[in-house]
Formats: C-alpha cells, sequence, structure tokens
C-alpha cells in the first residue's frame, strides 16, 4: 500500500480544452490567467513530516509524488523552466522548504518508504509541445513532429533534461512513474482503446534512452511508463477501478480517497470502510493499492484524510499480516469473504468484509478451500478465543461462539487465519 499525492497550482482538476469559469470564452485569457496562479501559489502549512507520520501509521510502505503535471508546474527546482515552485515569481520561493521534491522525497525516505517520482511527458506549458503557433485542440500536441522534428527534438531534450535532473539530484529514487501515456510511438496505440484512437502523431519521446539513463543513475529504477505495453512497463497502473481477477504480471491501483485527484474544497472522501475494502480486494488479487491525497492550496491535507488514515491504520495494527507479504489463492474470493495466502508460510487468511463500520458475523462460516494439507489451526485476528472448526474435501467450517458475533470489537473487516 502506497500514497500518491497529486498537487498542483489550480485549486481543482481542470481541463485545458473544456474549460469554465470567467475566462472559457477566450483560450490565451485563460492560459495566462492559469499560468498566473503561480504568483500567488503560497503554501506556508506545507509540513511533508505530518504526511510521513500519518503514512506511516496507516501502514504505508512507498510513496509517489507529482513532481510535474501536465499544465507543466514544476514542484522541484528545475533549471529548464522557471514555471516552478523555486522561481522567484512564485511567493513560495523564499521558503527554505520550497524546493517540495526535495523535502518529501527526503521526509519520506527518512523513515524508509520507498521513493517514487511521478513526471508528465505531455506539458502543455511547453512551447515545443503546445506551440503557439496553433491553437490546441486536445491534449496530445499541436504539431506534426514528423513536419518539424527539430521542435519535437527540444521537447525531447526538455524532458530527457528534467528526468535526468530527477534522478541525479534528489538521493535514491525507487520508481520513475511516467503518466500522460498518449506520448508514445504511434506503432504502440491500441485501436480498441477509446483515447488511444485520439492520438493523430507519432509521439516517441524515445524511452529509450530516457530509461537507461534512469537506470544508470538509479540502479535498480522500476520505471513505470503507464498504459504503454512493454519492456518499459514494469507494472501496470488501473486508474480508479480493481481488476475483476488477477493479472499474471505486477500491478497496483491507483485510486483517489476523494472523488478528485487533486484538491477541491468539500470533497466526498471514501469512508474507511470504503478503503479497506478496496485495500482486500485489491490484494486477493495480487495487487497494491496506491491512495491519491491531494494537498490543499495552504499546503495540507484536509482533516478528513488524516482521519481515515487513522482508521485504516489501526485495521492494520490487527490485520496487516494477512496483507503484507502475501499472494493471491484461488478461489480468490467469493460472496463477501476474500483470501490472501502468506509468501514465508503455510497460512491462508480469509476476509470477511462487512458493509457497516462494525463487523458482524454469522453462527457459521463456510470457506470453500479445497486441496489444503492437514488444517493445524484456525483464529480470528484480534480476538483470543478459541474456534471450532470441521474441515472436509469442501473446505472449512467455522463456528462463531456469540460473543464474537456482535460487540466484538472488530471494525471494517474480520479476518481468520487458517495455519495448515
Amino acid at each position: 500500500m502506497g500514497v500518491v499525492e497529486s498537487w498542483s497550482i489550480c485549486p481543482e482538476d481542470e481541463g485545458w480544452t473544456q474549460r469554465t469559469g470567467p475566462y472559457a470564452a477566450d483560450y490565451y485569457g485563460y492560459k495566462k490567467a492559469y499560468e498566473n496562479l503561480q504568483t500567488t501559489f503560497n503554501p506556508q502549512n506545507f509540513h511533508p513530516e505530518k504526511w510521513v507520520a500519518a503514512a506511516k501509521a496507516a501502514g504505508m510502505k512507498y510513496v509517489v509524488f507529482t513532481t510535474k503535471h501536465h499544465d507543466g508546474f514544476c514542484m522541484f527546482d528545475t533549471k529548464q523552466t522557471d514555471y516552478k515552485i523555486t522561481s522567484t515569481k512564485t511567493p513560495f520561493s523564499s521558503d527554505p522548504r520550497s524546493n517540495i521534491t526535495s523535502e518529501i522525497f527526503n521526509a519520506f525516505r527518512k523513515e524508509n518508504f520507498m521513493i517514487g517520482a511521478y513526471f508528465s511527458k505531455p506539458d502543455w506549458h511547453s512551447e515545443n509541445y503546445w506551440w503557439p503557433y496553433f491553437p490546441p485542440k486536445d491534449r496530445n500536441v499541436n504539431y506534426d513532429p514528423a513536419k518539424y522534428p527539430e521542435r519535437w527534438q527540444k521537447f525531447k531534450d526538455y524532458t530527457y533534461n528534467q528526468i535526468q535532473e530527477l534522478m541525479t539530484g534528489y538521493g535514491k529514487v525507487d520508481i520513475l512513474w511516467l503518466d500522460g501515456g498518449w506520448v508514445r510511438p504511434k506503432s504502440t496505440i491500441d485501436s480498441s482503446v477509446d483515447w488511444q484512437r485520439t492520438i493523430t502523431f507519432n509521439q516517441d519521446i524515445d524511452m529509450p534512452r530516457i530509461a537507461s539513463m534512469g537506470r544508470s543513475k538509479q540502479p535498480g529504477l522500476i520505471v513505470v511508463d503507464r498504459t504503454v505495453t512493454g519492456q518499459y512497463e514494469n507494472y501496470t497502473t488501473p486508474e480508479q477501478q480493481v481488476p475483476n481477477e488477477p493479472l499474471d504480471h505486477p500491478w497496483e491501483s491507483c485510486i483517489t480517497m476523494g472523488n478528485s485527484w487533486s484538491y477541491v474544497p468539500g470533497d466526498q472522501y471514501k469512508s474507511a470502510n470504503q478503503i479497506v475494502t478496496l485495500l482486500v480486494k485489491i490484494v486477493s488479487r495480487g495487487g497494491n493499492l496506491l491512495m491519491n491525497i491531494g494537498p490543499g492550496p495552504d499546503g495540507d491535507w484536509d482533516p478528513v484524510a488524516y482521519d481515515r488514515l487513522k482508521q485504516i491504520g489501526d485495521w492494520i495494527k490487527v490485520n496487516g499480516e494477512g496483507i503484507y507479504n502475501s499472494t493471491s489463492i484461488a478461489p480468490y474470493s467469493e460472496s463477501n469473504i476474500y483470501y490472501t495466502k502468506s509468501k514465508k508460510a503455510n497460512t491462508i487468511y480469509a476476509f470477511v468484509l462487512s458493509e457497516k463500520d462494525k463487523v458482524e458475523l454469522p453462527q457459521n462460516i463456510a470457506l470453500h478451500l479445497k486441496g489444503i494439507a492437514k488444517i493445524k489451526k484456525v483464529s480470528l485476528l484480534g480476538s483470543d478465543k478459541k474456534l471450532k472448526w470441521t474441515a472436509s474435501a469442501d473446505g472449512i467450517s467455522i463456528n462463531i461462539p456469540a460473543s464474537l458475533q456482535t460487540n466484538n470489537g472488530l471494525s471494517q473487516a474480520a479476518v481468520f487465519k487458517i495455519q495448515y
């Protein structure tokens, strides 16, 4: 389980080609107004140590931070552009914490988190991606790179140089998480995917060059060139969804805690029950959960996010052994029961999900686990009460004593441990 932080100068998700608000009628006026947000961005309540403490207590193990999103505003001290958090145009630049990426990476690394650098391949601020000569029609490059190869080469070099800065000036980086899958060789387009059919031009960014540099600077670097199937997508990243069955390769589901990727005032956050349910479903199918939390313009998370992380942490303290160092096992799930298997021991965990925050259990639970060797013990995590159970060719039947059926002190999901 990890945390991703989508943070930009805009307080909410904005689509530049589907714009709203007072500047909607004039694209160039809209662009100027958006980019002028740089002059007001001053997140004085930015304290990454507070984020680390909350994420660690919730059981998270890695962080992915947005060093640059599609709008091109850089949350690190790049030397390639002045459109960045450390520019003198940005009020926060005078703060000793102004190199936000460095501050976040150092704070999380200190607590033994793996470090992931989110980086957007498209850059709508760059005149070599969205050339001012042409109005942009959608999120893709607005000129044909084949007709203007020198301009495209400048953009490729710009991208390479920025990633090289991240690979050389920010300590140990474990994951290079590249977003903007429409920047790709045209030969890799999957015509069965709706959004990929909108890619008109070949947008080959030269991933072999980027990956080779990254891995030479950061040995063991995991490269995630999202949605571009091949050797530079070391794991896949289903977005806002959970696969219906286990996948045959490494993967993580990237899911927002609220409804939006970036901060929105009054956003509706998922309940702790919903988050634990997502986590269990994902892990039972062999994946990781990367939970997105968007900091506000003041530099802090919404108090609700901290509350959710505490609730998740309370659950993990009791049940984490069924989550960490586990793998999927057939039948994976049945009704509201999901399974994992320890990678290190002959142990299976059965997660009984609840639609309520407080778990209520029936008198009997049937687990259709077949082909298991002689069972030694069945227990309920968080309880020292001995359980009675019977095993047969069809699986295991567990008798739940009345004292554990209600008022059992269990929240979100009950976890049974089957040792054999």
